[in-house]
C-alpha cells in the first residue's frame, strides 16, 4: 500500500490551535448497522453504552519531554527531546522512569556528538547533560544531573516543555501542562497524549460509573513513534516505534470478567486498543471532514468494516486519519 493513498488537501484554517474552553463539546457522529448516521456530541456518549459496558482507557500522562537549552561552552542554542529512560542494567527490559541516563532526539544532530556538553535552565533549576553516544536519525544518549533538591524528575517537570504535535504551530503554553491531558492521566511517561482520551471530563465518567458502566485503567506510553515522519513510500516499510506498557491485575480481571459475561469492551483510543490486542464492540473513528474533525462512533457488531468500507458508509468526502478497533 503507498503511503501516497492517505494524502489529501487539510486547510491550515482547519487544524485548531488550541483546545476548546470546556471538555466534551466536539461532535460525535454515530454509524449504526443499517448504514443510516447520527449527529450528536460527545457528551452523550452514554446513550450508546450498556450497564456492564467495560470502557477502557489509557492513564499515560504526558510529561515536560522537550528540553530548551545551550551547548557548552559556545551558548548555541539546543533542543532535547527525552525518548525513553535507560534500563537500570542491561539484563533489565524495563526501563527505569528515575534515571539519569535517556535515549534523545536532539537538535542540532551535526553539533552534538560524545564528550559534548549542554545545559537546560528555568528560574534556579538547571539541568547539565553529557552525550555519551550518537546514534541514527539525530539520537543520542545522555546523561542527565542537576543539584535541584527534588531531584532530576521534578527538575525535568520545572524545565521542560509540553512536546506539543508538529500540526500546532505556536510555542506551549502553562495550560497545556493540564489541557494536553487527560482528566484521568496517572503514570507519567509520554511524550504525546492519547488523544481519543482528551474529550472526558471528570463529570462526565462519574456519570459512567452511576449507570453501572464499568471503567478499566491500562497505561501504555506514547512514544515517538506517534508524530515520527514517515519517509517510506509503502506503508509496509514504516517502522513503528515499540512503546512500553503495562496492565494491572485490577484491569485484566476486568476484561477477564467483561469477556466471560458477554459483556462490550468499549476501547478509548488507539492506544488502548493496542494494548488489550483485541477489537472492541464498539469503535471510534476520527475523521476529517470539510467541516472539520468529527468523531464517529460505529455500533457493535460493524467489527469487519474496514477504512475504506466505512468511507463509503458515510457517503461523505471524509479523509480517516485514525482508525480506533477496527481489523
Amino acid at each position: 500500500m503507498n503511503v501516497s493513498d492517505f494524502d489529501f488537501e487539510l486547510p491550515v484554517s482547519l487544524i485548531a490551535q488550541h483546545p476548546p474552553s470546556e471538555r466534551g463539546g466536539s461532535r460525535l457522529l454515530v454509524l449504526r448497522r443499517s448504514g443510516t448516521i447520527e449527529h450528536a456530541t460527545f457528551a452523550n456518549l452514554d446513550r450508546y453504552l450498556a450497564p456492564g459496558d467495560l470502557l477502557v482507557l489509557n492513564n499515560t500522562r504526558v510529561f515536560p519531554a522537550r528540553l530548551l537549552g545551550r551547548r557548552i561552552p559556545s551558548g548555541g542554542v539546543v533542543e532535547c527531546l527525552l525518548l525513553n529512560p535507560e534500563p537500570p542494567n542491561p539484563e533489565s527490559r524495563i526501563p527505569n522512569p528515575d534515571g539519569d541516563v535517556w535515549e534523545c532526539l536532539v537538535h542540532p544532530g551535526q553539533k552534538l556528538k560524545p564528550g559534548s556538553r549542554v545545559v537546560f535552565e528555568r528560574g534556579d533549576v538547571v539541568i547539565e547533560g553529557d552525550v555519551l553516544s550518537m546514534h541514527f536519525q539525530g539520537r543520542r544518549r545522555i546523561r542527565l544531573r542537576t543539584a535541584h533538591p527534588g531531584g532530576l524528575t521534578d527538575a525535568v517537570d520545572r524545565v521542560g516543555h509540553i512536546p506539543l504535535p508538529p500540526y500546532i504551530k505556536r510555542h506551549d503554553e502553562e495550560s497545556d501542562k493540564d489541557r494536553y491531558q487527560t482528566v484521568y492521566a496517572r503514570d507519567r511517561g509520554s511524550v504525546a497524549a492519547p488523544t481519543a482520551g482528551l474529550h472526558f471530563t471528570a463529570a462526565q465518567l462519574a456519570a459512567l460509573g452511576a449507570r453501572d458502566i464499568e471503567l478499566a485503567l491500562v497505561t501504555l506510553h506514547v512514544g515517538y513513534g506517534t508524530f515520527k515522519p514517515v519517509k517510506a513510500e509503502h506503508v509496509e516499510e514504516h517502522v513503528v516505534e515499540a512503546e512500553r506498557f503495562t496492565v494491572s491485575s485490577e484491569a485484566a480481571a476486568s476484561l477477564t470478567r467483561a469477556k466471560r459475561d458477554g459483556s462490550g469492551w468499549i476501547l478509548s483510543g488507539e492506544k488502548t486498543w493496542i494494548t488489550n490486542g483485541s477489537v472492541a464492540d464498539i469503535a471510534v473513528v476520527w475523521a476529517r471532514t470539510e467541516d472539520g474533525i468529527r468523531g464517529f462512533l460505529v455500533e457493535r457488531g460493524t467489527r469487519g468494516f474496514t477504512a475504506s468500507e466505512i468511507h463509503g458508509k458515510l457517503s461523505m468526502r471524509a479523509s480517516v486519519f485514525r482508525v480506533s478497533h477496527m481489523q
